[in-house]
């Protein structure tokens, strides 16, 4: 298959993949997205699905990033030896949690990432210096959204195992007492924080998207990527225009 990005679209698109749907992937990338995240916390993969479904993003050329099911080794050890170029852990309770589920995305001496060898060195004996340049590539980003990692946000930011935060708004608004995330704008101080403790680290901060509000707040404060959308959503908002489109007089 040859695929074709469309012009003028942004480099810094992400969409969530809920479930293995090659289509969605090969469509996503024919748009221009250059990034997907394999949500394995909410979504609908079990392990060998998972594995095949990176694959194919990256065949793609997509950049992937795995949402593990649990910030725990063995959930983050098998989305990075399936070749994801990154991690996205979620529920950080605070520094002291990160600090012990970030070490398991990088090998010794940085963290206490095991070694399983096959896919991570194209079934090869291992390359000198692999472990120093997977411990550069891959990327472990700790979600903050936690009433209790919030006040640690800038000291899980600083770690060195962390190489990004990812802000999780939804859940961060319901347990900060606030109800169900609005996206318009009320809650962009904790949002602002967050971002800039990943800024002063010189570290890159992402989130989900869900308004021109988000949008143009992520912007300002140089954010390296925005998921906009994820492929169920996509499906549903498609549905829903071409009926309301033939249903116009």
């Amino acid at each position: 298959m040859t695929t074709i990005r469309m012009a003028g679209q942004q480099s810094d698109m992400a969409f969530w993949l809920m479930t293995p749907n090659d289509d969605a992937c090969e469509i996503s990338a024919m748009l221009g997205y250059s990034n997907v995240i394999i949500d394995m916390e909410h979504g609908s993969f079990d392990q060998a699905s998972a594995a095949r479904m990176i694959t194919l993003c990256k065949s793609l050329q997509f950049r992937v990033f795995t949402r593990v099911a649990s910030a725990e080794r063995v959930p983050i050890q098998h989305a990075l030896d399936f070749g994801s170029d990154g991690v996205i852990l979620p529920q950080i309770t605070d520094l002291a949690h990160a600090e012990q589920v970030t070490s398991y995305a990088k090998y010794p001496p940085l963290g206490t990432r095991g070694f399983g060898g096959g896919k991570m060195v194209s079934y090869l004996p291992t390359p000198r210096h692999f472990v120093e340049a997977e411990n550069r590539w891959v990327s472990c980003w700790a979600m903050i959204e936690t009433t209790s990692a919030l006040p640690d946000v800038e000291k899980i930011a600083a770690l060195a195992m962390v190489d990004g935060l990812f802000i999780g708004p939804n859940d961060l608004s319901l347990a900060l007492g606030k109800g169900e995330y609005t996206a318009d704008g009320s809650d962009h101080d904790d949002i602002t924080r967050i971002a800039k403790a990943a800024l002063a680290a010189n570290k890159p901060w992402a989130m989900p998207i869900a308004s021109h509000e988000d949008r143009d707040l992520a912007i300002s404060l140089d954010i390296e990527f925005m998921a906009i959308t994820d492929e169920r959503t996509a499906m549903r908002d498609g549905l829903e225009a071409r009926l309301r489109d033939l249903e116009k007089v």
